[in-house]
């Protein structure tokens, strides 16, 4: 069976995981437009459980600096465990034009972990990664991002690894400086749709609460936490599968 976006493509912070259209959080797999709006330095670590399994676990890390006429982001994600794990290591370039227009490019390399009775080896593949965000009207910025658009695949003597191709569109509407909504529909081209929506409601300058859900077969609620103190921001996010159980995300950031 294949996933919706495969596991080694980590998750945003964003609720629901809809951050195609979020400008002001970069996530380096979700949308390379994102990294045009970082100021100066930001650094982030991050770790999803899913369904409290160890093994199922992501485990990632991304840098993103600013630059004169480009920004520039390193970012790295890791899924599994000894026996099989799956990697993806990208580098992206954005850039921002007059605060209206955003777009990013970001070349990944995915390597997964392939055992058998003659040998034990990775093999990898190149995945190209497009992005771009505008802002519509003033309260309204729209998203879109590609993930592997030209379907590479790994193919092996004996199987063929499908990675997945993952297009993705989304709105963020501001209703005022501290309420934002956000909205995204994920089509991955061998599964069905994913809807997403959520609000994100800053209580004061330091928490922010976050509400969504997201539907592919099943409808998954979301429920997020954002602390903000100073320079540090640390994100907490969680998702209930009716079938399958408890996912959790947990995100610490610091931005120069």
């Amino acid at each position: 069976s294949f996933a919706q976006i495969s596991p080694v493509v980590p998750s945003s912070n964003s609720i629901a995981n809809a951050a195609v259209a979020v400008q002001n959080e970069w996530s380096a797999f979700q949308n390379t437009a994102a990294l045009a709006h970082v100021d100066r330095l930001d650094v982030s670590m991050q770790f999803e459980n899913r369904f409290m399994v160890n093994e199922l676990s992501t485990k990632s890390i991304q840098a993103g600096i600013n630059a004169k006429s480009v920004n520039v982001g390193l970012s790295f994600s890791y899924h599994g465990y000894s026996l099989y794990n799956e990697m993806l290591a990208g580098l992206g370039l954005a850039r921002n034009f007059g605060d209206k227009f955003s777009m990013g490019l970001q070349l990944n390399y995915y390597t997964s972990y392939f055992s058998s009775d003659e040998e034990s080896r990775y093999r990898g593949a190149l995945l190209p990664q497009f992005g771009v965000s505008s802002r519509i009207f003033p309260k309204l910025i729209v998203g879109f991002n590609a993930f592997n658009p030209f379907q590479s695949n790994i193919k092996t003597e004996y199987t063929e690894k499908r990675i997945p191709s993952v297009f993705s569109i989304g709105t963020n509407y501001a209703f005022s400086d501290n309420l934002k909504w956000v909205t995204q529909i994920d089509k991955e081209v061998s599964s069905n749709y994913r809807f997403a929506s959520g609000f994100e409601y800053s209580m004061i300058k330091q928490l922010t609460v976050k509400l969504g859900a997201y539907a592919s077969d099943y409808l998954v609620p979301c429920l997020g936490l954002g602390l903000h103190l100073d320079k540090f921001h640390f994100f907490l996010n969680g998702e209930l599968h009716p079938q399958l159980g408890l996912n959790t995300l947990a995100n610490l950031s610091y931005r120069f």
